[in-house]
């Protein structure tokens, strides 16, 4: 497995933007799937974005089609989410996960066998 460190979070106006980053431990970073899901409290956690490990395919919720970018450089064990023109109801806490198994798209928590501890993401109207 992989460990996974998430930053980036934070408070931010609507229409603005973060880039969240996870850095990743472990040997098979360059050969996992790579995952962003988020979560608000009471609901259950929902998938936001996925990238297959050589980075050339990508496949995004359609509430965040067009807005969200998910990228990663193998060289650094880092994947990123680069968000844009924020909303409201982007607001939650994100979470990155990472599979070493090939199932594609993988838009499910139980597609993915490693997880960070989360980032906090607040988007103020």
């Amino acid at each position: 497995q992989v460990q996974l460190v998430e930053s980036g979070g934070g408070l931010v106006q609507a229409g603005g933007s973060l880039r969240l980053s996870c850095a990743a431990s472990g040997r098979t970073f360059s050969g996992s799937v790579m995952g962003w899901f988020r979560q608000d409290p009471g609901k259950e956690r929902e998938f936001v974005a996925a990238i297959t490990s050589n980075g050339a395919v990508t496949n995004y919720a359609e509430s965040v089609k067009g807005r969200f970018t998910i990228s990663r450089d193998n060289a650094k064990n880092t994947a990123y989410l680069q968000m844009n023109s924020l909303k409201p109801e982007d607001t939650a806490v994100y979470y990155c996960a990472a599979d070493a198994r090939f199932y594609w798209p993988p838009r499910k928590v139980s597609d993915f066998s490693s997880w960070g501890q989360g980032t906090q993401v607040t988007v103020s109207s």
